[in-house]
């Protein structure tokens, strides 16, 4: 059984096509300037910095047929899925729905609600389009991880504190045994991811395991390449 080399203790998986790559919100309004991020008064620059770590994690992914999935904050042109309570928050200038340099915010879509172009999903790779925080809210995430038997999550993305542990959470009380990857997950805040990354692995890994992308590749080079059956 492959073995990476993590924090609280090592994290086992299977070689087979039971473990998944999954990617949260590496989308333009988040990483660019002129996104939804900016507009709220955060250093996207920050986020940037961890594509190309996202990236090695998805080629080596790739290489081994093993699944991978993206997902994407945005809601319905209509916003009718997007709740008052979350459009209305906030006394930045851009909300939800408004229009911004890159088409309106968080719509579904629209320019800056693309993944970046250095991570964008082969024809054969999952998207998961939420309307929420979390990937399994609203979304047929947990049915398509069934469906494929997958039980060891992979976890990347932005942000940390936000919508990567809202969705390791959910995946957590659903059984999944989650592995959050410390230099390819980022905050606009340094003190949150760090809060985060403890809080994960603390009391025995109570949430989950984390470790580093070179640890995580060397764990998977253990594995031989398997096949996977994904919807897009």
């Amino acid at each position: 059984m492959p073995t990476i080399a993590a924090l609280p203790y090592p994290y086992k998986f299977p070689d087979d096509p039971q473990v998944a790559l999954l990617i949260i919100d590496m989308q333009r309004d988040f990483l660019e300037p002129g996104g939804f991020g900016e507009a709220l008064g955060n250093d996207v620059s920050r986020l940037q910095a961890i594509v190309p770590t996202v990236q090695r994690l998805q080629q080596a992914f790739r290489d081994r047929n093993l699944p991978i999935i993206q997902t994407v904050e945005g809601h319905q042109p209509d916003l009718s899925d997007c709740p008052a309570a979350k459009r209305d928050r906030g006394r930045g200038q851009l909300r939800i729905g408004d229009f911004g340099p890159m088409g309106r915010i968080l719509v579904l879509g629209e320019p800056g609600n693309q993944i970046v172009p250095e991570l964008l999903p082969h024809m054969s790779e999952t998207v998961i389009r939420k309307p929420g925080k979390g990937a399994f809210y609203k979304t047929e995430l947990e049915i398509i991880l069934q469906a494929n038997a997958i039980t060891h999550l992979i976890i990347t993305g932005v942000t940390t504190e936000v919508c990567v542990q809202s969705t390791l959470r959910e995946a957590n009380d659903r059984g999944y045994r989650c592995l959050l990857v410390e230099d390819a997950t980022e905050s606009y805040f340094p003190e949150f991811k760090q809060a985060t990354l403890a809080m994960v692995r603390s009391q025995d890994a109570l949430l989950g395991w984390t470790a580093t992308a070179d640890q995580v590749l060397a764990g998977l080079s253990e594995v031989q390449a398997a096949s996977f059956l994904s919807g897009r």
